[in-house]
């Protein structure tokens, strides 16, 4: 009897180790964030978080964050393959004195954003988007507008500064801010970048500017209008056009780098 006794408490205490051992909550392949969320939620359709960053430390890598409602969401810095979407409104970041959203992932990882819409302040803001590291970004449909910290505020800046990226911007609205895209990557880096169906206008410090060698930037259905300039490359970027962009009233207007025919 006394043996039985011993034996149950010594299974029983390995079993209570062994629970305090799991894990408090495992990560989501889906989340979900709405304005009137809570960070403390476990971020499901339910009892959705309140930011993204609050939203991303729940979600697997590989997985999605959704939008429920209109809200500020927050600036987040992203770190692995994740998705986020917004497809029924505009998920919005207020980047008043920092970066909307910074990617900094892994070499084989892919990020893909969709109806994000950030905003620097009217003064503020260092950066709208930031790709520093990933295999690829993807945005659709987003807005980036008054990113302007100390007229040097940038939308979106491609950074890499190791590996072969790519990146397409896609459906979205870059405007009044200091510069609009910059493609600057270092070292071996390369950077290939599709800007398709797109509006980059009154970006007084530049529209598209592709910087280095590895900036390799392919120009679809876009309107460049009223930047200054519109399109400048330096150190070997090359712009490439597929003919069918509109490039006008910029100071000056710039030129793609070669025409590439429609097939």
């Amino acid at each position: 009897m006394r043996f039985t006794s011993l034996l149950s408490l010594v299974v029983g205490g390995v079993a209570l180790v062994l629970v305090g051992a799991a894990p408090a909550a495992a990560q989501a392949t889906r989340t979900w964030v709405s304005g009137v969320g809570d960070d403390a939620n476990p971020c499901s359709r339910t009892a959705p978080c309140k930011t993204f960053a609050g939203a991303i430390s729940k979600t697997a890598a590989g997985g999605v964050i959704n939008t429920l409602d209109p809200g500020g969401y927050g600036a987040v810095t992203i770190t692995k393959s994740i998705s986020i979407v917004s497809d029924l409104s505009h998920g919005g970041i207020l980047s008043s004195s920092t970066s909307g959203i910074v990617i900094n992932a892994g070499v084989t990882d892919e990020v893909f954003l969709r109806g994000i819409a950030i905003d620097g302040g009217g003064s503020g803001g260092t950066f709208g988007v930031r790709f520093l590291a990933g295999r690829a970004l993807t945005m659709q449909d987003c807005t980036i507008r008054n990113v302007k910290q100390g007229g040097t505020g940038v939308a979106v800046e491609i950074a890499l500064s190791t590996g072969d990226s790519s990146t397409v911007i896609r459906n979205c609205t870059i405007t009044g801010n200091s510069i609009g895209v910059r493609i600057k990557p270092t070292g071996t880096a390369v950077a290939r970048v599709l800007i398709d169906g797109t509006l980059v206008e009154r970006n007084l410090g530049g529209g598209i500017s592709a910087i280095g060698a590895g900036a390799q930037v392919r120009l679809s259905n876009s309107v460049i209008h009223s930047n200054s300039p519109g399109l400048s490359v330096s150190g070997g970027g090359t712009i490439g056009s597929f003919g069918n962009n509109v490039i006008s009233v910029n100071g000056p207007n710039g030129a793609p780098t070669s025409t590439i025919p429609l097939q």
